[in-house]
Parts: structure tokens; sequence; C-alpha cells
């Protein structure tokens, strides 16, 4: 009975592994082809484009323009415990007198109302705008209650907001933020500033993985998809959207810029704005004290957290955002870029899956090896077209994790880039599980259940170590 049992694990084996080793292998192609263009890139920016050009720093900007107004939004949902002081910062930090804030909040949240009202007392920098509905409704039907507040500010004070800033209540922004969003959007219909991911004390491997992953996809996937003239997806924070791209979208939807029927609402309205004529601008600008101009906040910090927020982002993007978006079909010159990146972005459920049967195979092949210790099986080889492309797969997961931990380095310093390398492991797992639970949420939504607002608890550093996180960042310690 065991022996039979064994051929059979044996001949799974064979098979998975065969399966997984093809797949992991066009998956490292495609990763090595993207990283090649964007050496390319960035070589040839370096040694030939940059000479001719004065670099741009904090000192080159315009100074504020008051005529060009800035509108944030910041919708909330049980948000009590971090919206003070995020909004206490930003108006500490943008001394410009050019913004306003929009809050939205819920009827039925009133916790949330109450520390909007505290922070913005005395202030006209802070419109609190309460929803219509009881929450929580999603976080794309509160955006679209900020937006109407905002069409009827502007008609009854007869002005126009030059764009619209997206941040979420846990948001730590930078100083010179604004100005550099208000510098650039008259040129483009977005523009995205990098996201730092920063982790609590006590979450160095669910949290800190986060800091890895953005450190590449900010350091790396968006410079090279704006280098390519591919569309720019909306990270949902620090990012920018020119006014006139808002309100022709609005005409054609009926006065609801944001797609209430999405899950990722942010990242579809990036490709909406950008994805034609239009450009994104994806900016990468240090201030005088070499920290980027970038928007910092901590993500989630235990398991279920972190794969509930990943569930969110693969059901929207790689799921949903198939069955909505679909592929870009005219003029092929462009097109070809713009589906190489969609499917970059929705690939990352199924690399999920595959991951899943990679490590399962790692268990069989433990197994295995186990009984032939034992004597009682001794397993059959692996092909030589196996072999070949495991020794492939090898040197390209060295290529990708030493990839990985150049970019870490940059941001966070050495020990976070060592440690990158066996977070990889935590990260995989989130991802296998967020695949599971976001095939859940996409089935839902097939039945036509609407989205939900699923938010994670958030938590805002005391003021004292918002600047410590400055202090960390300009040494490259550890945050």
């Amino acid at each position: 009975m065991v022996p039979n049992l064994l051929i059979l694990l044996d001949i799974m084996h064979k098979e998975l592994l065969f399966f997984a080793s093809f797949c992991f292998l066009i998956g490292s192609t495609d990763d090595l082809i993207f990283d090649g263009l964007w050496l390319f890139y960035k070589f040839r920016r370096k040694f030939f484009i940059k000479p001719e050009y004065q670099k741009a720093t904090v000192e080159s900007l315009n100074p504020p323009d008051p005529s060009r107004p800035m509108a944030v939004f910041v919708p909330t949902w049980n948000e009590a415990a971090v919206i003070g002081a995020m909004l206490r910062r930003c108006l500490t930090q943008w001394s410009e007198d050019h913004f306003r804030i929009y809050v939205g909040c819920y009827p039925n949240d009133q916790e949330t109302i109450l520390a909007v009202a505290q922070a913005g007392f005395g202030s006209d920098k802070i419109r609190l705008i309460v929803c219509r509905e009881p929450g929580p409704t999603s976080k794309a039907d509160c955006l679209n209650n900020l937006w109407d507040a905002l069409c009827r500010d502007e008609i009854e004070e007869r002005m126009r907001f030059e764009a619209i800033v997206l941040h979420d209540a846990e948001d730590i922004v930078h100083p010179n933020a604004l100005n550099l969003l208000q510098h650039l959007v008259a040129r483009a219909a977005l523009v995205q500033l990098p996201v730092i991911p920063r982790r609590a004390r006590n979450s160095r491997w669910i949290a800190g993985h986060y800091g890895d992953e953005f450190a590449e996809m900010h350091g790396k996937q968006m410079v090279l998809r704006e280098a390519l003239g591919a569309a720019i997806p909306s990270a949902g924070v620090g990012c920018a959207f020119a006014r006139n791209g808002l309100s022709e979208l609005s005409v054609r939807t009926r006065g609801r810029p944001f797609d209430a029927n999405s899950l990722t609402e942010d990242y579809e309205l990036g490709l909406h704005l950008t994805g034609g004529k239009e450009r994104g601008i994806f900016a990468r600008l240090e201030d005088p004290c070499g920290q980027l101009i970038a928007t910092q906040e901590f993500f989630p910090d235990n398991l279920e957290d972190a794969i509930r927020q990943k569930s969110r982002w693969m059901a929207g993007i790689a799921l949903n955002g198939w069955d909505r978006m679909g592929w870009k079909s005219s003029g092929w010159k462009n097109s070809w870029r713009e589906n190489w990146m969609r499917l970059r972005d929705r690939k990352a459920s199924f690399a999920a899956v595959i991951l899943a049967i990679g490590y399962i195979t790692i268990i069989l092949t433990g197994l295995l090896i186990l009984a032939d210790l034992l004597g009682i099986y001794s397993a059959q080889p692996v092909s030589e077209i196996v072999r070949m492309m495991l020794v492939a797969n090898l040197f390209f997961l060295l290529w990708r994790l030493g990839l990985k931990s150049y970019f870490v380095f940059s941001l966070y310093g050495m020990r976070e880039a060592f440690l990158s390398i066996p977070r990889t492991i935590v990260a995989n797992v989130i991802n296998i599980l967020a695949a599971w639970r976001a095939m859940g949420r996409y089935l839902d939504q097939l039945s036509g259940l609407p989205p939900k607002w699923e938010k994670t608890v958030h938590f805002y550093p005391p003021s004292q170590d918002v600047q410590k996180l400055r202090l960390q960042e300009n040494s490259g310690a550890d945050g």
C-alpha cells in the first residue's frame, strides 16, 4: 500500500515539477526582458540624456500659484484614530495658500466626524463632507460625494481647482508634495508620487514585505512604464488628477468620475485618463535633505489585514480589471506596450497559484527524499529538460532577489536589503492566501453583490516619530 502511494506521489511530483518549472520560466523571461529594458533606459538616461538638461530640484520648481488651487480628497470610514493627526500635519507641512482638503465621512461614523471637526477648527482649509448614504458603501462612492461638494463650491465661489489630489487618512505627507504636483499637473492628466511603506516595529516580516515590493515597483516598474509611454496607474495616494480630465470623465459617467462598482477605482481611473492622448507622469524628485518627495504610510502589520488588503488589489486589478477594462486594441505601435503592462498587472493572481504549486512540489520532494533515506522507495530521476529548466530558474531567482535587494537598499539601507531575501517567502505566502480570497471576492461580484469597503486598521505615528522617519531615511537606516 505504501509503495503504491509513493509511486503515485512520485508521478504527481514529476508532473507538478514540470508544470511549475515551465510557468516559472515564462514568467522569469518576461521579468528579465522588463529588467533589461529598465537597465537600457537607466544607462541611456544617465549617459546620453541627462547631461543635456539641468537636473530638476525643489529650488527650481515654480513658486506656488494661488490662482491654481489644489483640492485634496480624503475618504474615510472609521478613521477617528488617525485622521486628526494626518490633517494637522497637512496644515503644518503645507504652508501654501492654494489648497483645500475635502474629507468624506459617513453619517453613522460620528467619531470620525468629531475628529475631523476638531482638527479643522479655526481653519478654512478643511472641508467636512458627510456622505448621503450610511457607511460603508465603497471608497469610490465616498470620493464621488467629495466630487459633488467640490463642484458646488466652484459654482458658488466662482473659481476652479487646478487638480484633485488623493490621500488616505493615514498618509504622512511631504512638505514639498503639493508644490511638485502643481508644477507638473499642467503637463499631464495624472501625476503620481512614490509611495514609501513604513512598518511597525513589531512587524518586520509582514509589514516589511510591503517596503520590499514598493521599493521595486516605484523604483523600476513605474519608471519604465512612463518611459515606454504606457498608461500610468494611480496608487490612490500621493497622486494628482488634472481637473479638466476628471471633468470630461464626469460628463461621460453622469457626474460619477470614480466608479463605485470597482474594487480598485484609483488604478482604473489612472489608466482611463492616461491610456489615450493624455500622458501620465511618475515624479521622483529629492528634497534638499536627499529624501524623496513621496507619501509615507504604515501598511498592515498582521497577516489577516495584509491578506484582506492584497486580495482587494488582486480581485480589482487581475480579475475584475480584466473583465472591466479588457485589452487595448487600437494602434498596434502603442497597444503592445499597454497590453504588456496590463498583462504584468494581471498576472499576480495566476503567479500566486503557480507559487502554491511550487511549494507543493517542494513538500513532495522532501517526502520522496525521506522515503529514499528510509529505504522505502527510490524516486525516478527527473528528465533532462526539467533539469535545464531548474538551472535556468535558479539563475533567474538569484537575479530577481539581487535586483530587489538593490532597490530595498537604496531606500531602507543594508539591513533591510538582506532581510528582503527571506521576506520573499513571507510575501509569497501572503500572495497565495490573498489569491484564494480574491477569487471569492471576484465570484461575489459576478453574482451581483456590490463592492464593499473592507478597510484595515491604520496607524499614524506621533509627531516626534514622523521627524525620526525623515532622519532615518536620510541616513539609509531602518525605518
